[in-house]
């Protein structure tokens, strides 16, 4: 994974952070986890996961509290990337 991938799954967390932080103190944690857990891909879960094991550096400490209850994502169930032949979007070979 490029840093860049993972500057931007911080920023993105971060994002939410920001806006959970105008709710209540109490809903603050909670809003955070469930939206990452209802929203995220599971594999920005675990590159998050693997982030946080490592100290998660650029995270609001509310987002790294939110994130930390969060229950592991099941790492064998995330189908692996496999790079398209024809990637979506305008290519040169379209009739």
């Amino acid at each position: 994974m490029s840093a860049n991938t993972m500057d931007r799954l911080v920023y993105m967390a971060n994002q939410i952070g920001t806006f959970f932080s105008a709710q209540p103190e109490a809903k603050v944690i909670p809003g955070i986890a469930k939206h990452i857990k209802d929203f995220w891909d599971p594999r920005m879960r675990a590159k998050m996961e693997d982030h946080i094991a490592h100290g998660g550096e650029g995270l609001m400490p509310v987002v790294f509290e939110a994130l930390k209850t969060l229950p592991p994502v099941s790492r064998a169930t995330i189908p692996a990337a496999h790079p398209t032949e024809h990637p979506p979007g305008p290519t040169g070979s379209h009739h």
